[in-house]
């Protein structure tokens, strides 16, 4: 006999991060026994932006449209392109930071032994780009961890070679720090005294 109803619930639950057998069982029961309305809507709600969210054409940040806002948007510097790891990276420089240029979303980083390789990042993509004529600086905003600084080396090297100037996020983020959890001040600063990269 298959998983019950709840069974297949709780497991459900699961595919979040962070999300053990213990907490999503809570969620569940409390679904259940208290808000099954609530429950009913986050159903719609995840049906609905699975159908229809995907990949912007340029960045490859989340977008309901082809080419995103910031993408789309008239106002925005074109000649500097901003690469982060994630739409939560891009979401922060944007809150903290005066930045008027566009992004590039690799959503993740370079990791060999997860089998994430310049394929999955979209590096074509960004090569594209940068081998159009228009970006001339990128600013590699990758999280100060070992394997983001493994993959600003990679996009210092993409840049150079396609004769765009490459800059790193100054000194001050923490060593192992991931840019979402970063206090404003300190993200505003480093990125205001980003320095050319190395590599």
């Amino acid at each position: 006999m298959g998983a019950s109803l709840l069974e297949q619930l709780i497991e459900g639950l699961r595919v979040l991060p962070g999300v053990g057998a213990k907490s999503a069982q809570r969620m569940a029961y409390h679904l259940l026994e208290r808000d099954r309305e609530g429950a009913l809507r986050l159903a719609e709600r995840l049906q609905a932006a699975m159908a229809g969210i995907r990949h912007c054409a340029q960045c490859r940040d989340f977008s309901e449209a082809e080419v995103c806002a910031i993408c789309a948007s008239p106002a925005r510097d074109r000649s500097v392109l901003c690469v982060v790891e994630t739409p939560a990276d891009r979401l922060a420089i944007e809150q903290a930071t005066g930045y008027r240029g566009l992004y590039f979303v690799l959503q993740g980083r370079l990791s060999p032994l997860d089998g994430i390789g310049p394929r999955q990042l979209g590096l074509e993509l960004l090569a594209q780009r940068l081998g159009a004529g228009e970006v001339r600086e990128m600013i590699i905003a990758t999280n100060p961890t070992v394997e983001g600084e493994a993959t600003a080396h990679y996009l210092a090297q993409m840049a150079r070679a396609a004769g765009v100037t490459p800059s790193r996020l100054a000194q001050g983020l923490p060593l192992g720090g991931e840019l979402e959890y970063v206090d404003r001040g300190t993200l505003a600063h480093a990125f205001g005294q980003r320095s050319e990269a190395p590599g």
